[in-house]
């Protein structure tokens, strides 16, 4: 991959643009019908001492992620330090703000230009780590599903109706037409495989290929798995108590219990996986329709449950966004002069 390619301004202003047009709608839909007096009244009233214990596993998570990234990098033959592996996870994250899941290649492009470790192996093992970050997802939803059936399917009734049936099918129409595109083009592929061999894109992308592949067996080679084990539970509980904690912060929430907990991670972790910037506005209305279903299962007004669900999101949501912020911020400086001494010594 060519590590000075720059990206065309138009492109990026578009992804930009259509981010924050998604965010600014989920936004509008999550506050539609709301008065926001009520909303303000219950940020009056928070107890933020929760909110800064919440915002201290939050950072924890991210030094978790960094030591756990180094153990996917060794079988390589790569060892970072944990400090320029914590600010390049950091400066991926503040990059994420801008256009959705570009935080990726911009942390993989950054420990390249501070531990020389090429683009397609570190990025193989961000697609790696997605993947584990996916099968713990899927334990938590096994959680929720177990312990607060009722409030998942009251979620559900609230955002599966005709529109959403009919969108399903569409999805799936959609998942068909990508995996036979996918299909078509690897059959071409293969059948101009000899001509083909001569171009140098083609070069570049095989070797992009097979880095990528290193990455993502990387775990197959790992000598520590038991570390890898204990710190991916480490950035999981982080995130958790995170995201618990901040109900002890509203009297309304502060009576929830450890398992619904398991259900407030889940539905803001669905919330965050829409491609809105830094998730604002799908996560606050995937908050408010959770903590709606909460209080319905509760037996408890749920219009109350929107209120405080919205509340809720935006206590949470600006405390994960201050960190994002701040780790990025401090990103910046510390990558650079780790840059400028990596470059001394290549000299």
């Amino acid at each position: 991959m060519d590590q000075n390619k720059k990206a065309n301004p138009l492109k990026t202003f578009l992804t930009i643009a259509v981010s924050l047009s998604i965010a600014a709608l989920f936004m509008w839909w999550a506050l539609k019908g709301m008065e926001f007096k009520k909303i303000a009244g219950y940020f009056a009233k928070a107890n933020y001492l929760w909110v800064f214990a919440a915002a201290l596993f939050g950072i924890l998570a991210y030094w978790f992620r960094a030591v756990r990234w180094n153990l996917l990098l060794e079988p390589m033959g790569y060892k970072i330090s944990n400090s320029n592996s914590l600010w390049t996870i950091s400066f991926g994250y503040l990059m994420n703000l801008t256009i959705p899941r570009s935080g990726e290649l911009a942390r993989s492009t950054a420990l390249f230009s501070v531990e020389n470790v090429p683009v397609e192996k570190s990025f193989g093992t961000i697609i790696l780590e997605r993947v584990v970050d996916l099968l713990c997802m899927m334990v938590f939803l096994g959680l929720t599903l177990l312990f607060k059936y009722k409030a998942i399917f009251a979620f559900y009734h609230y955002i599966t109706e005709e529109k959403g049936k009919a969108a399903e099918s569409s999805s799936n129409n959609t998942l068909f037409i990508v995996l036979g595109a996918f299909v078509i083009i690897a059959i071409v592929l293969i059948l101009l495989r000899k001509k083909l061999e001569h171009l140098t894109i083609y070069q570049k992308v095989v070797n992009f290929g097979k880095g990528l592949f290193h990455g993502l067996t990387s775990i197959f080679k790992m000598k520590q798995k038991g570390k890898f084990l204990a710190y991916t539970v480490g950035i999981w509980m982080s995130y958790y108590m995170a995201a618990y904690l901040v109900c002890f912060a509203l009297p309304e929430t502060s009576q929830f219990t450890f398992t619904d907990g398991f259900f407030i991670i889940v539905v803001g972790t669905l919330g965050m996986m829409v491609p809105a910037s830094g998730g604002i506005g799908a996560f606050h209305l995937a908050l408010k329709f959770g903590i709606m279903a909460l209080f319905l299962s509760m037996g408890k007004n749920p219009e109350e449950g929107g209120e405080v669900g919205l509340s809720y999101a935006f206590i949470s949501h600006t405390m994960q966004l201050v960190i994002m912020l701040v780790m990025g911020a401090i990103s910046i400086p510390v990558l650079a002069k780790s840059r400028s001494r990596a470059s001394g010594r290549n000299l």
